[in-house]
Order: C-alpha cells, then sequence, then structure tokens
C-alpha cells in the first residue's frame, strides 16, 4: 500500500476541509480560492543517502490580503529517528527557495507506538539557544474517533479509520465511516475516493465482517442506502480484481508450460498470449501438449486469428 500516495490524495482533494478540521484558525484566515499546490520538490538526503520528496506543498493568500504563505504538510506513516530534523531540513530548503513564511504540518498515521511524538528541533548551547523549530502535529493514534463522529468533514469520515480504535471497535468504526459520508452528499468519485481510503486501512475479517453488516443494518433511510451502494461497488470490485488475478495466473502458467516444450518465447507471441481471453487460454492449456516445436504454436495462433 502506498501511504503516502493515499494521503497525499485525499489531502490534496480536501485541503480546505483538513484545515477547518484541525487548524480552523488557518482555514478562516486565508483565502480559499488562492490555494494553489506546487509542484514536487524533491531533495537530496545526504545523511542517509537517499533522494525524498515532500508530500505536499501548498501556496495561499490571505482573506483581504495580497500577502500569502506556504503550507507544507507530510505524512509519516512510520517512526523514524531523527524525523524532527530531516523537517527542519524541508522547512530551510524550502525557505532558501521561496523566501516567504511557510506553516508546515505533520500527519502521524501509524498505528504504534502511542507515545506522544515530538514536534520540535533545537540547536543550542547553555548560554545560546540558536534555533528552536516546531511544527504543527497531528498523531492520528492519540485522537480518539468519537470525538469526530458528528463532524461534517469528508477528511474525518476518511481519517477516522486511522484513529485509535479498540480491537473490537473496528466494525463499528468502519460503518460510522461511511455513515458520515453518507451524511455528505458528496459527488461519486469524492465518496469513491473517502471510502476506498476507509476499506484500505479498516479490512475486517470473517467475524468482524459479520459485525459490520449488523450496524449497518441498523443505520436508516438515504444514510442506508448510501452505504449499502458503497459496500455492494466494493463486492463488486473485489469480483472483478479476483478474476484479473485469475487470468493473469492463467497466463502465467500457460507461459511456463509453453516454454518448457517449445523453447523461449519471443515478445511477439508473449504479446499475443496476453490478448487471449480466458476460453482461449484455456483451449490454449490442452491443445500445448501436443506442441513440440515454436512452429505448432505460431500455427495454433494463426488458425484462431491472432495474428495479422
Amino acid at each position: 500500500m502506498n501511504h503516502d500516495e493515499l494521503f497525499k490524495q485525499l489531502l490534496s482533494t480536501f485541503f480546505i476541509e483538513f484545515l477547518e478540521l484541525f487548524l480552523p484558525q488557518v482555514a478562516n484566515s486565508i483565502d480559499r480560492n488562492s490555494v494553489t499546490f506546487l509542484p514536487q520538490e524533491y531533495f537530496a538526503d545526504l545523511t542517509i543517502g537517499e533522494k525524498q520528496v515532500i508530500d505536499l506543498l501548498a501556496e495561499v493568500r490571505l482573506a483581504g490580503e495580497d500577502a500569502g504563505f506556504l503550507i507544507h504538510v507530510e505524512n509519516q506513516a512510520s517512526t523514524e529517528a531523527n524525523f524532527t530534523r530531516r523537517i527542519f531540513f524541508y522547512f530551510a530548503r524550502l525557505h532558501q527557495k521561496y523566501l516567504q513564511r511557510i506553516y508546515p504540518i505533520v500527519v502521524f498515521s501509524f498505528d504504534e507506538p502511542y507515545r506522544e511524538e515530538s514536534h520540535r528541533y533545537t540547536v543550542g548551547f547553555d548560554d545560546l539557544k540558536v534555533l528552536e523549530f516546531n511544527f504543527f502535529p497531528i498523531q492520528l493514534n492519540r485522537l480518539n474517533w468519537r470525538d469526530y463522529l458528528t463532524q461534517p468533514n469528508p477528511v474525518a469520515a476518511a481519517l477516522m479509520a486511522k484513529m485509535r480504535i479498540a480491537p473490537g471497535d473496528r466494525p463499528k468504526v468502519k460503518a460510522e465511516c461511511l455513515r458520515l459520508l453518507a451524511t455528505l452528499r458528496l459527488d461519486p468519485a469524492r465518496t469513491e475516493l473517502i471510502s476506498g481510503f476507509v476499506d484500505s486501512y479498516l479490512r475486517l475479517n470473517a467475524q468482524e465482517e459479520q459485525v459490520f453488516q449488523a450496524e449497518i443494518g441498523r443505520l436508516e433511510g438515504r444514510e442506508q442506502e448510501v452505504v449499502m451502494q458503497i459496500v455492494t461497488s466494493w463486492m463488486e470490485q473485489g469480483i472483478e480484481q479476483g478474476i484479473e488475478q485469475g487470468l493473469q495466473r492463467e497466463k502465467s502458467l500457460i507461459l511456463r508450460q509453453l516454454t518448457r516444450r517449445v523453447g523461449e518465447l519471443p515478445d511477439v507471441a508473449r504479446l499475443q498470449i496476453d490478448k487471449l481471453s480466458i476460453t482461449q487460454l484455456e483451449d490454449l492449456g490442452e491443445a500445448l501438449l501436443d506442441f513440440s516445436t515454436f512452429a505448432d504454436l505460431e500455427s495454433w495462433l494463426q488458425n484462431l486469428g491472432t495474428v495479422q
């Protein structure tokens, strides 16, 4: 699962709603029509020898003013030594490049540990404080999901799935995420984004699924109807994915068997086989038992009409 991409898609789509939920003072101070997402920034992190990419960088203006500033949002999906130092390095490089004020925000989205994460990086001596850098922390596993049940906010509907949840509450939380989503009346694409986020982080076992279905059954009216539509779409997607996975396994098996019988296949033949339907693959699986050379396969494909 690409955690960074999931969070980036969620927060860029619902950026104002994200600010409203966690930083209402910032949301109320900016011109909401001024939000501009800047290109991804790549930094060579020499301390670990890797190239790093910041998650989200937005330029905004203050309401009624020409002055603006940057909002940098970073999702941290795992614990990391010296993380505060890395975020300071990002801040310093962005500040050097843009020469603007930067409001740094970190969403800690890991499940454990539960200890409070540091949000400060300092450099100093006994007689001199050289630097104190702070960012705004949002540590999801220290937030109570029940506090967000009545928030009419799509980000709340998504992120409740990543807050601290007792094991026995997982089915209930998933149902509540979808119930809240149903009340928001979003368009289909945004509804799918939120519901997909929830399903990605709250995968239920068979026993939990029964409790989840019972929770849905307690919903009423339009909320139950919308939630049932979402669950049905998940089932349909699961069936489609299962068919596609089965097709890929069938192709892989056929290709291995063909290689053993007639030798390594040229790319043209592999592409032709890749276009075959499941029925045609089954026919090929039976026919290849009589193959001894590549010419036998080529003849079979020609007879099938796959060679132009």
